[in-house]
């Protein structure tokens, strides 16, 4: 079976959608002060979290170079996060593609059958890919919904890495 082949292709086509939405969001959206979790924000994390679970581990975790911990959760924006300037359009962008580049490599090394590797997870490896996959769509599924309602930015869908 194909499983892996499948598990990268769905994350590749999952990433791109939020490429899409990261692309086309007005500037005047980016920071907007409306949401308790601006877009930027939430771009974010939906590439942070989904950098971070396809690691090993949390100890086998690297962290991209321009990582802020502060940032990851949105519980919230803290005084940390509110004290900071935000991620660029270029910087999620640019953090977007390394965990695509790193992406094949992960899934490649990893033993379905084995434990999430992170102990809140109580379920295997397999399980965690599409967990992880749900989460990114469910953050790029709203970052959609506000390029809807606050402009005709459309994120066309995408089923599957295309062939080749």
């Amino acid at each position: 079976m194909r499983i892996k082949e499948i598990i990268k292709s769905q994350y590749y086509a999952s990433l791109e959608m939020l490429r899409q939405a990261v692309v086309g969001c007005p500037d005047s959206l980016w920071q907007d002060p409306e949401y308790k979790n601006p877009f930027w924000h939430i771009a974010y994390h939906a590439v942070f979290y989904t950098h971070f679970y396809l690691h090993a581990s949390e100890q086998d975790f690297v962290p991209w170079e321009k990582q802020r911990p502060a940032y990851r959760s949105l519980e919230g924006p803290g005084k940390e996060v509110e004290d900071q300037v935000p991620y660029s359009k270029e910087e999620i962008l640019a953090y977007l593609g390394l965990c695509l580049e790193q992406m094949g490599e992960q899934v490649d090394a990893l033993d379905l059958e084995a434990g999430s590797g992170f102990y809140w997870l109580p379920f295997d490896k397999l399980e965690l890919q599409f967990y992880n996959i749900r989460h990114l769509q469910q953050h790029t599924g709203e970052l959609c919904e506000r390029l809807g309602a606050r402009g005709d930015v459309e994120v066309d869908w995408v089923g599957r890495k295309p062939a080749g």
